[in-house]
């Protein structure tokens, strides 16, 4: 099983985007569960989005506790809130940050991770490029499909166009793609 901790504010599209990861899960012909944890209900307020996916029926019903990966849609939680707990060794760390990890004070902590799962991509800005409004949550995707190799783009683009009325799918296809293409040319050690 594979499970993933997505971290934000309120308003930032957190369980959207979790909603979003199971559907494209789903629809490789997978299991998937997404649900969300939050204190208040409040625009700003810290929330928490879990994801799980298998290739077998998911029983587990609590929130996800050792996540293979963590998407960290809003980077100011980073210091404030302990959103590596249970992290596994070997997991994946995507950050929403025009900032590399060193810049963002992680790099001691990151050193026991393999650096070809650390990742860190501009989803805020992309996300005003291609939406017009902070919501980083497809552009996001786009980089985990890139960085984890869990999901396909083309899983995440049939997940956007099931959630959202076309018009607004298309921007956020836009952003996914971008963010994805951003990620795969990092990792080929090529600038997009």
């Amino acid at each position: 099983m594979f499970q993933v901790r997505i971290h934000g504010r309120g308003g930032q599209g957190v369980v959207s985007g979790a909603e979003m990861l199971s559907v494209a899960a789903f629809l490789e012909g997978r299991y998937a569960q997404a649900f969300p944890s939050f204190g208040s209900e409040r625009m700003g307020a810290p929330v928490m989005a879990f994801c799980r996916i298998d290739d077998r029926e998911i029983r587990l019903r609590e929130p996800v506790i050792t996540p293979d990966a963590l998407i960290i849609q809003d980077p100011t939680l980073l210091h404030q809130v302990d959103l590596f707990k249970g992290l596994a060794k070997d997991g994946y760390i995507l950050i929403n940050s025009t900032r590399d990890f060193a810049a963002l004070g992680l790099t001691e902590f990151t050193r026991r991770f393999r650096a070809s799962r650390l990742c860190t991509l501009p989803a805020t800005e992309i996300a005003m490029k291609h939406v017009g409004r902070p919501v980083p949550n497809a552009a996001l995707l786009g980089g985990f499909a890139a960085v984890s190799g869990e999901i396909r783009l083309a899983s995440v683009v049939a997940a956007i166009r099931e959630k959202f009325p076309a018009a607004i799918a298309e921007k956020n296809v836009a952003a996914a793609t971008e963010a994805h293409a951003l990620v795969t040319a990092a990792r080929e050690g090529t600038h997009a």
